[in-house]
């Protein structure tokens, strides 16, 4: 029976790379990329971001609405033509006869695909658990926790809201104590924003929870740099990688933490409703799985993925999106999207009225920008550049935030953010007038 099911695998290109000829992407990209990354294959990915040809060809595998300038990929990112083909391609196959083609078929896909995502990722296979975004996967670790009554854990007022729920729900539930400190960024320094923790670090503090991208502003955080001063302190690391995974050129190694949950479906353009869950391989064991297993105690990375009944070709589709990704290359991905940050924003802060809330030092920001208009609230802005510009951002009110989050993607043209920074500065000069 494995025999004719690794056939199959074979065939629906589970098994395969981004350049073998099962793949998706293969098929419908591998000679214009090929031409494309050949003609730039001798510049750095700083001088490649700026190569408006090769993009133009990333862009065209896209299949985003013309009519309308999408800039909150911070949100969710579309995925590319090869992604919702290889999709509707599985939900085909599972159609036939769902009992058989999602249990005996599909399921045995999982093992390629975490394959391909620990590549990725940098780390074992034994340590990637596949599941549906990144609340999915911090929480699975921040319910899973063996934590007393009275021990601290610490976060920050400018973390995701999904995780600060977690956490107060945990405090609530098991009295446990969550602290949170605040942060005004941009901050353009790993000294302050260390010590910043570091203070609030107590004889029972046990975890610190860190988001490496802030998903508000799209500052930075010295990740590495928080979980090596936690650890001299017997203190775990929880990261909330949402906004870092697929974008920033790292492994999750490198960040020295215990935890990592990311979504897919940001930057990565996986499948809408796909996530990834790493733990470090000596601290499964002791983490409760969020839905029932019949070895909760085990060291098996998979006891995280008891979900029950879930869209296999979604989980199928983000192999293609790996594929795609690869294809582009991570450093080269993370210069040009950053690129396109700096190419309106850099603009946008000479504006008289405008202020951008976020750095412009690589070290400490890549995708995400927070812009704002003086006499204008977020969401005021946010309605004016939909309703008279169709241009699609997200107003952000939050803590001590108040500003425009303006998110662009690889697929994001040159003329969409001519367009920003011209809606920006009409809108600034009527309200500079009107005052």
């Amino acid at each position: 029976m494995m025999e004719p099911r690794r056939k199959f695998l074979q065939k629906m290109g589970l098994m395969a790379g981004a350049f073998s000829a099962a793949s998706l992407f293969e098929q419908a990209h591998a000679a214009e990329w090929e031409q494309a990354s050949r003609r730039i294959s001798h510049m750095s990915a700083g001088e490649a971001a700026m190569d408006e040809d090769f993009w133009m060809t990333i862009q065209q595998a896209y299949t985003v609405n013309s009519n309308l300038i999408i800039l909150n990929n911070g949100g969710v990112s579309p995925s590319p033509r090869v992604v919702q083909d290889a999709v509707e391609r599985y939900n085909r196959f599972t159609n036939e006869g769902p009992s058989y083609y999602m249990w005996r078929i599909l399921d045995q896909g999982r093992e390629p695909l975490r394959q391909k995502l620990a590549l990725l990722a940098g780390c074992s296979e034994e340590e990637i658990a596949i599941n549906r975004n990144s609340t999915e996967a911090l929480n699975t670790v921040i319910f899973g926790m063996d934590l007393q009554p009275g021990d601290e854990v610490i976060g920050t007022l400018q973390d995701y809201p999904n995780m600060i729920q977690a956490w107060r729900q945990r405090a609530l539930r098991d009295k446990i104590k969550y602290t949170q400190i605040s942060f005004d960024f941009p901050i353009e320094s790993d000294k302050e924003i260390v010590a910043a923790f570091e203070k609030a670090i107590t004889a029972k503090t046990k975890v610190i929870h860190v988001t490496h991208v802030i998903n508000w502003v799209g500052q930075v955080l010295p990740v590495a740099k928080i979980a090596r001063m936690a650890h001299q302190r017997g203190i775990e690391v929880i990261v909330d990688g949402a906004h870092s995974f697929g974008l920033i050129d790292f492994k999750i190694p490198d960040l020295e933490c215990d935890y990592f949950g990311t979504s897919l479906h940001k930057f990565l353009s996986a499948p809408i409703g796909s996530g990834m869950l790493w733990i470090k391989k000596e601290k499964i064991e002791k983490i409760w799985p969020l839905t029932c297993n019949d070895k909760p105690r085990s060291g098996d990375i998979r006891k995280f993925e008891t979900l029950g009944t879930r869209s296999f070709p979604i989980e199928q589709g983000i192999g293609e999106a790996v594929n795609f990704h690869n294809a582009i290359g991570s450093k080269r991905k993370e210069e040009r999207i950053r690129y396109l940050k700096n190419y309106w924003a850099l603009r946008a802060k000479e504006i008289p009225g405008v202020t951008i809330h976020t750095s412009f030092k690589p070290e400490y920001a890549c995708a995400i920008a927070g812009v704002s208009v003086n006499g204008m609230t977020p969401g005021e802005l946010d309605s004016a550049l939909m309703n008279q510009y169709k241009i699609h951002t997200v107003g952000i009110v939050w803590e001590n935030i108040s500003c425009v989050r303006v998110t662009p993607h690889v697929y994001t043209r040159l003329q969409d953010l001519d367009k920003l920074v011209g809606a920006l500065e009409t809108l600034a000069a009527k309200k500079n007038k009107s005052s």
